[in-house]
């Protein structure tokens, strides 16, 4: 009887280890399969917002340059009402919810760039530039600043 006991515990024992082995590989196995999917999932949100605030560059690039075009274009005086001072408001409606917008979507050093430019940019729309000074040179720093920190955020 006592070997039949020793066959009996043994073979429990292999039971009870097979088990153990086999729940601890799939345990590990399911681990890993869930940081997998995690990851991918971290990746596929990564892009996506990669996406979406390239979209929000564009879209502040293109409302700027217009913009710009409006204060080469500015006339020399000009009053409420007038066809020029209608299209450009549009314009600088525009470009202020583009600019909030890359506040909504990017790192603060992006946004406080954004904003310099747009300050500038709206100075120079509305107030006009000193006789002799140029719309592009006066406006160059602060929009080269703004496309060094979006470059940065988007990398």
């Amino acid at each position: 009887m006592p070997s039949e006991v020793w066959v009996s515990l043994t073979s429990l024992g292999g039971v009870a280890l097979g088990g153990g082995l086999s729940f601890w590989v799939q345990r590990i196995t399911q681990r890993s399969a869930e940081r997998a999917e995690e990851r991918r999932q971290a990746m596929a949100l990564s892009e996506s917002r990669r996406t979406e605030r390239l979209a929000q560059l564009q879209s502040f690039i293109e409302v700027t340059a217009e913009a710009e075009r409006c204060a080469f274009t500015r006339p020399f005086s000009w009053q409420d009402g007038d066809e020029w001072q209608v299209q450009t408001q549009a314009i600088m409606n525009r470009v202020w919810v583009a600019e909030r917008m890359i506040r909504l979507t990017f790192p603060l050093p992006v946004h406080t760039a954004a904003r310099a430019y747009f300050l500038d940019l709206n100075r120079v729309v509305w107030e006009g530039l000193p006789d002799g000074q140029s719309v592009r040179d006066y406006l160059e720093d602060h929009r080269l600043a703004f496309l060094d920190a979006a470059r940065t955020a988007v990398d």
